[in-house]
């Protein structure tokens, strides 16, 4: 009891913190969430994600060497196409000389030392902004798979490394795996979002990719309802036993509990996604000088580490990295 036991010693000097402290964020846990694009322009400034731009090629070939010199390990690519390729189905996604297997080889020549995860969902091919296959009034689990399937195939043939289905279709993982290993690729990493919520969070992401007008209805049906813990270990037992070497949690910050859980009860990689509405509620509160941005940024990305996750995907990867390389 005090005086006897005084917590404040070891916060008293700069070495000691260090000495004591329990979780250390590194480069080594970012990747680098970005949105690439088919427009013509090297770089699309997105209005609701300030800081954040959509990419050309070209340009994206300069943030892979930035990410590389970073010593950023990987990056998350998303889609931004021309609506005039989208379709009720999102076919222009198996297009193997599409934007993303463009964007693919792109980073693999600039950067070959960083990894590269693709995102495998319809939403940013498809007329109506959902992740799958319409049949009616509802997304069809079985013909999305299909779907999903081939579009993953054509990520790996491209030189993916991780592909990182994000749709919420039940059976997918085992579907793509099986599709992998038929296919010769056999070290083809699988990143599910196994416990991706309905959430309000997304709005700025889907601006970036254009899907924002278009989508019709929510996505309630098939992402998980906020309000549930137990389901997201229910959803990542089965990828996990499905084939799945990693597992996400989307969003991140609101769900650090779910990120708590499954990194106690899982013996695999659980990461954790900082989305769009995380970053654009930073980066506007910092604009408007009510908090400081850079320690708010890096606090936010080590309470993911204190949650458990092995590593977050962000969009202030790069920003964190020029701070964490001092």
């Amino acid at each position: 009891m005090y005086p006897s036991t005084r917590l404040r010693r070891t916060r008293q000097a700069d070495w000691s913190r260090r000495l004591v402290r329990q979780n250390t964020l590194t480069v080594n846990d970012l990747i680098w969430s970005v949105v690439v694009s088919d427009t013509a322009d090297p770089v699309e400034p997105v209005m609701a994600m300030p800081g954040v731009d959509r990419l050309s090629l070209s340009a994206l070939a300069k943030a892979a060497k930035e990410a590389q010199d970073l010593g950023i390990p990987a990056m998350a690519i998303f889609p931004h196409i021309d609506p005039a390729k989208k379709d009720d189905s999102g076919s222009e996604a198996l297009n193997p000389d599409g934007l993303v297997p463009n964007a693919i080889r792109t980073i693999k020549e600039a950067a070959p030392n960083v990894g590269v995860i693709c995102d495998v969902a319809l939403d940013p091919f498809t007329t109506h902004g959902h992740d799958g296959v319409l049949d009616g009034d509802r997304i069809a689990n079985d013909a999305t798979v299909e779907q999903l399937v081939a579009q993953a195939l054509v990520q790996a043939q491209a030189g993916c490394d991780v592909v990182a289905p994000s749709d919420m279709m039940d059976g997918r993982i085992g579907t793509i795996r099986d599709a992998l290993e038929a296919d010769g690729h056999h070290d083809t990493m699988i990143l599910s979002y196994a416990a991706k919520y309905a959430s309000g969070f997304y709005g700025p992401y889907r601006e970036a990719i254009g899907s924002a007008a278009a989508l019709k209805g929510d996505k309630q049906t098939y992402q998980m309802d906020p309000a549930n813990r137990d389901e997201a270990i229910r959803e990542v037992e089965l990828d996990i036993a499905e084939g799945a070497d990693m597992v996400m949690v989307k969003p991140g910050l609101p769900y650090l509990d779910i990120v708590r859980a499954l990194s106690d009860t899982f013996p695999v990689p659980v990461y954790a996604f900082q989305v769009s509405g995380e970053y654009a509620m930073i980066e506007a509160a910092a604009a408007n000088a009510w908090i400081d941005g850079e320690r708010v940024m890096m606090e936010s990305l080590l309470a993911f580490k204190r949650a458990g996750a092995a590593g977050i995907i962000t969009y202030f990867a790069p920003r964190a990295a020029r701070v964490l390389n001092g």
